[in-house]
């Protein structure tokens, strides 16, 4: 999962194929393909300034060389 600000994301192409979900309350806005049904990308509700974004969906993303960082879950 990959986040950027809301103004650097662009759809280049399949935005056809495209379909919203909402939830609960209704603030997040998470986007599936109409096609197969993989999620693409959302729209986050706690930074709704941002999107977290399905890297595999991503054409040119070499997933071996990504950096990933692992937050801290709350303690059970």
């Amino acid at each position: 999962m990959l986040r950027c600000d809301e103004k650097d994301l662009q759809v280049t192409s399949g935005e056809d194929y495209l379909t919203l979900y909402r939830f609960n309350t209704m603030t997040a806005e998470h986007y599936f393909c109409k096609i197969c049904g993989i999620y693409t990308f959302h729209k986050m509700r706690k930074m709704p300034d941002k999107y977290a974004i399905n890297s595999g969906c991503l054409d040119g993303v070499d997933m071996t060389k990504l950096q990933p960082v692992f937050n801290k879950g709350s303690e059970r």
